[in-house]
């Protein structure tokens, strides 16, 4: 029997490889706890076994995503859905070890997001994923880098959808919000996955550690939770198990931070997602 937390819990970053990992069991981890809904990202292409050549070879890594979302949905008094894009680290991949120039990687990498961007367009997915390397990089790689997310911000405005970035730890990255906004993408439309508890620019999805809840918490500000579940054999648990963010939930509610939990799993859904997390229970 499932544990109700009395609210919507959405675990704002969590992957899924119902192959090689856990899969729907992780799922039934998180519902167990009163895990309602599932923001599901795509692995990095390579870590299932796709080392893409063409744009549309990252097709099959985006319908293994959105296939197992729908099995998850299946097992949630809420429901999942699929982020796709590809990986920022790809570029690395890409430049120093398969002999790709910079702007070559930066093309594929391009073209990857636009077939993403497909599902979005036909409603099997509800956002994209990317952004740019969080370790140090050439001055070439780091400029296709950002051509790259730049692409993706264009093709949120274009599909009226958010972009989850995966970037360098900051507490400021108002500059990557400027620039979503120059292609007509709100800044509150842009996901920062892996955040501290406070971030100037895009909506920050916070890591569930106490420390970072807290701050995020006491801010007031528009925040998600997340675990970056990475679904790994080889790495169990990690980054974080999927029954951290209904614990986390728990714990808010004890320390009295009931307003926090409904902004992180109600309003900021609503203004970063154009969800209902509401609506969306059974």
């Amino acid at each position: 029997m499932s544990e109700d937390l009395g609210t919507p819990v959405l675990d704002d970053h969590m992957h899924l490889d119902p192959e090689h990992g856990r899969g729907l069991d992780a799922v039934r981890d998180f519902a167990r706890l009163g895990g309602t809904h599932l923001i599901v990202v795509n692995k990095p292409s390579w870590h299932l076994g796709v080392e893409a050549d063409a744009p549309a070879d990252f097709r099959p890594v985006f319908e293994t995503t959105v296939d197992v979302v729908e099995d998850a949905t299946d097992l949630l008094d809420g429901r999942a859905w699929a982020v796709l894009g590809v990986h920022p680290g790809l570029v690395s991949r890409l430049v120093d070890e398969r002999g790709y120039g910079p702007e070559e990687a930066r093309d594929l990498m391009q073209g990857g997001l636009d077939v993403a961007a497909e599902y979005v367009r036909d409603g099997r997915a509800l956002g994209l994923k990317s952004g740019r390397p969080h370790y140090d990089v050439t001055d070439a790689v780091w400029t296709a880098s950002n051509e790259v997310m730049r692409h993706a911000f264009s093709l949120g405005a274009d599909r009226d959808c958010p972009v989850q970035l995966h970037t360098e730890g900051s507490e400021d990255l108002t500059e990557i919000a400027e620039w979503a906004e120059d292609t007509g993408l709100a800044r509150e439309r842009v996901v920062k996955h892996y955040a501290g508890g406070t971030l100037a620019g895009p909506t920050p999805s916070v890591m569930s550690e106490k420390d970072r809840l807290r701050v995020a918490a006491e801010a007031g500000d528009p925040f998600l939770m997340e675990t970056d579940f990475v679904d790994d054999p080889d790495r169990p648990g990690a980054v974080m198990g999927p029954k951290t963010v209904p614990r986390r939930v728990r714990w808010l509610q004890e320390e009295g931070y009931d307003d926090a939990v409904r902004t992180a799993h109600v309003e900021t859904p609503a203004l970063a997602y154009d969800v209902d997390t509401v609506a969306t229970l059974e």
